[in-house]
């Protein structure tokens, strides 16, 4: 039996019933027994109407029939889901202790090496640096053509950093100083509301001043972002560049653009693929347990958005140099080879 003329019985049988109770009722009065007769003709009109739906439908209603498979579609493309590969990455890592995550935008599916890393929360250090330059500039807080800070005068380990400096120069030397300025500017309301928007792993700046940091104690070089309470996965950082530089960005292309240029890697040597990222590492009692590169790649296929991270390994040296190194060569193998098993 059609779904439609079965709809059509059960409303005939709201209507009989709707009848039976008006005529058997003698307590309603006046005002009840309209109310009562307004409802019986709206329900003969619905009859009416459903009646004529269902023999359309049942005629074959080319329209109907449309409608209802562009319904169909559009849920069944809600539904999908990205495509999650394991891949053999380890001998980029050479026994590292580490994990990287790709997602291929253009094929919807993610690579991912050593899934039980790829969703292990850690500190993002200074990879958050694309957070509060992302937010500096969409806000106008940050205008990059007038974006010197004035350096106190206090001698950091950095000499890069012991002087005036540019946003430019700012990302580039990871200065810590001029971020945690920034920081500051853009404030914690403004700061938790980007996070949330942008699901940036647990979203907890609640340690804004940084003093969960064991390693360092010193205002200027610390903050909720290096080994503190602010955590995200690398999957988690992969979501978060798609969010930020992909199609469905809610960014300005200024601001992207601005970003981008300062992100941008210049040292590589292929031609065919763009790679844009930021690198980030983080000491617990003077032992390096965080060391990542994050970003995302053009290419002549579509994007691919990345993050490598690199974990205590004893006897082995770990730095966010070669979490760098390792998540280009993985791109770059990638984008050249990626109907591979790599």
């Amino acid at each position: 039996m059609k779904k439609g003329t079965i709809l059509y019985k059960f409303r005939y049988w709201i209507f009989a019933c709707a009848i039976l109770l008006t005529g058997c009722s003698e307590e309603y009065n006046t005002e009840e027994r309209i109310v009562v007769g307004d409802v019986v003709e709206d329900v003969k009109d619905v009859m009416e109407d459903e009646k004529k739906s269902s023999k359309e439908m049942e005629s074959g209603n080319p329209s109907l029939q449309e409608n209802t498979k562009d319904i169909e579609g559009d849920t069944e493309d809600m539904a999908v889901e990205p495509e999650i590969d394991n891949a053999d990455w380890s001998e980029y890592f050479n026994g590292l202790n580490g994990t990287a995550v790709i997602y291929d935008a253009s094929n919807r599916r993610y690579k991912i090496y050593n899934d039980e890393l790829a969703v292990d929360r850690r500190s993002p250090c200074s990879t958050f640096k694309i957070i509060s330059s992302l937010t500096a500039l969409e806000y106008g807080i940050l205008e990059p053509e007038d974006s010197v800070r004035i350096w106190s005068g206090e001698v950091f380990w950095n000499e890069d950093w012991n002087r005036d400096i540019d946003f430019s120069e700012a990302f580039r030397t990871s200065c810590v100083w001029y971020y945690r300025q920034l920081i500051d500017d853009i404030g914690k309301d403004r700061m938790q509301e980007e996070l949330e928007k942008l699901q940036y792993g647990n979203c907890d700046i609640s340690d804004w001043e940084g003093r969960l940091n064991t390693n360092n104690n010193n205002r200027a070089l610390t903050g909720f972002w290096i080994e503190s309470s602010l955590l995200i996965s690398p999957k988690e950082q992969v979501e978060v560049m798609e969010c930020i530089f992909g199609e469905n960005s809610e960014y300005s292309e200024e601001t992207q653009n601005e970003l981008k240029q300062v992100m941008l890697v210049t040292e590589q040597e292929r031609t065919d693929i763009s790679v844009y990222g930021k690198t980030g590492m983080g000491k617990v009692n003077g032992i390096v347990v965080d060391a990542w590169f994050t970003g995302f790649a053009e290419t002549t296929e579509g994007n691919l958005y990345f993050c490598v991270r690199l974990g205590r390994t004893d006897g082995m040296e770990v730095s966010s140099p070669l979490a760098k190194e390792i998540a280009i060569q993985i791109v770059s193998d990638y984008s050249n080879c990626n109907n591979l098993n790599l």
